[in-house]
């Protein structure tokens, strides 16, 4: 290994921490339950954040969720074409029970991952034409150059399973095989499942031959094992926090952190994250209903983001929690290209009104979730702000049934929103965001031939600083065309027992227990 990689991995590793301690459970407040722990099928966080402590993949993503590093490959590189990939599987590598790591299963894992048959996610392996096997290389054919490649084999569902374990699965279908390895899984990752009581607790275990060594020299993990106790009550989980029943806890309302910030016995985190909350704005001509669709006007639109303050709202949602959005990308994800987001500006707002044609007691409808403090905070708000422009602002509060449904439809005038990556690359976001035939550019039916060339261009571009211009020039379209009304990003809210360390929640949302020790 270089001594390049060797430096990153310092980094990412924690290598130079004192004296890491080696033994004990860590339990950890989480405010619901996973629900099904297989990486191609899972869409929900709930399994994400938490699989690749089980799982892991050729390729893994740096503590910033920017970078990436080596994982079971330990290199990679396009051909000068960019029209083949190759990677180096890292030797001596074992699953949890106990049998090697073979470019076998690398090579069903991917296979099983890029197939359109297969989940939601295999569009990320969209490029693979064929995986072949080499020797102790994995060589991937591809349709095209794809310089998103390496980030997408980072992501979660790009993980490596045992091939003969996942076909001794019973199951008539790949989804029923699926469900029934993901009950008992068996990966590479330094932990694995020892015991999962559905909706109450799970336990993770220490994987003995993990093949990753810690700064004493020996495996890791340090802890022994993690207890993840299910507590949806924020304040129960506060509580239990507080009386030493957790030794972390997630999702830590704002308007607890300052709290948790003067407890001594505390560690209250705010880590980075690709959060950002938005109002989508439907800019069509017509509604659903027929009847004529005044956000279909850019001025108004514009207005709108003139005169929502972010600052205010973040004081009063996020609790100064958060920093207003720079673009429809977090500032976190990388190419992201800040632009002049529609800073606070009451008179332009009010100029552009007028110029849009419309007339004071204009009435718009926004939509938010049923019992959602925040979200009823921040309608609120915009309600007052939007008043001095002579918008009506009518609040619709709907189950997040009913919600997500006349979303998926269209059927919506605005509606709050937010987003949060699952890859350590631009191109997930803006091809749900910005490229319409994709999911209608986040169903506000923004269309423009120009973003939509540019995307098409960059998910060939192999050139870094051409691709930085391409997703530049994307973003500057999608502001100045405003679909929706940028608000702000917003961190993660982790609080922990000072005895907790190099415990990690990475911008993309995963909790990396790998480095985490208990002091003594």
């Amino acid at each position: 290994m270089s001594k390049w990689w060797v430096g990153i991995l310092v980094v990412v590793l924690g290598l130079g921490s004192a004296a890491p301690v080696r033994g004990g459970t860590l339990v950890y407040g989480r405010y619901a339950d996973s629900l099904f722990l297989d990486p191609v099928f899972t869409d929900a966080n709930l399994d994400i954040w938490i699989m690749q402590n089980i799982y892991e993949t050729l390729i893994q993503i740096g503590p910033n969720g920017k970078g990436l590093v080596p994982g079971l490959a330990t290199q990679w590189g396009f051909s000068k074409d960019g029209k083949t990939f190759t990677l180096t599987l890292r030797p001596g590598v074992r699953f949890s029970d106990g049998t090697p790591l073979t470019a076998e299963d690398v090579k069903f894992s991917l296979e099983r991952a890029k197939n359109p048959d297969n989940g939601a996610w295999n569009f990320l392996l969209g490029s693979v034409n064929t995986v072949t096997v080499k020797g102790n290389q994995i060589v991937l054919d591809l349709k095209n150059p794809d310089p998103s490649l390496p980030a997408a084999l980072a992501t979660f569902n790009s993980a490596i399973l045992p091939k003969k374990l996942y076909a001794a699965a019973k199951g008539k279908n790949e989804q029923e095989r699926a469900k029934a390895f993901a009950e008992k899984p068996i990966g590479t990752g330094p932990f694995m499942l020892k015991e999962w009581k559905r909706g109450s607790s799970m336990t993770l275990v220490r994987n003995p031959l993990y093949w990753r060594k810690g700064a004493d020299g020996q495996p890791l993990p340090y802890l022994d094992a993690i207890r993840f106790e299910i507590i949806p009550d924020d304040s129960a989980r506060i509580l239990k926090l507080q009386s030493g029943e957790l030794d972390g806890a997630e999702f830590i309302p704002f308007a607890r952190v300052a709290e948790l910030q003067a407890d001594p016995k505390l560690n209250m985190k705010l880590f980075p994250s690709t959060r950002v909350n938005f109002i989508v704005m439907n800019t069509r001509p017509k509604l659903k209903n027929g009847s004529s669709n005044p956000l279909n006007n850019l001025k108004l639109r514009q207005a709108l983001n003139y005169a929502a303050d972010k600052q205010a709202l973040i004081k009063l949602v996020s609790f100064g929690n958060g920093k207003p959005m720079t673009s429809y990308l977090s500032s976190s994800t990388p190419l992201q290209a800040p632009q002049p987001m529609y800073p606070y500006d009451l008179d332009k707002a009010k100029q552009l009104f007028g110029e849009s044609g419309f007339q004071p007691g204009l009435e718009l409808t926004l939509q938010i979730v049923a019992g959602s403090a925040d979200q009823s905070a921040l309608a609120t708000a915009l309600q007052q702000m939007w008043e001095p422009l002579g918008v009506r602002l009518k609040i619709e509060q709907q189950d997040s049934a009913t919600q997500n449904a006349r979303y998926a439809d269209s059927d919506f005038q605005m509606q709050f929103n937010y987003w949060t990556d699952d890859i350590a690359d631009p191109n997930e976001l803006t091809a749900y965001a910005a490229v319409y035939k994709n999911n209608q550019s986040f169903q506000t039916g923004f269309q423009s031939d120009e973003v939509d060339r540019l995307f098409a261009a960059s998910q060939q571009e192999t050139n870094p600083a051409q691709r930085a211009a391409q997703y530049k020039r994307i973003q500057e379209i999608y502001t100045r065309a405003a679909p929706m009304v940028f608000l702000y990003e917003q961190p993660f809210a982790v609080a922990l027992s000072k005895r907790v360390r190099d415990f990690v929640q990475i911008p993309l949302g995963n909790n990396v227990f790998v480095n985490t020790y208990l002091e003594k």
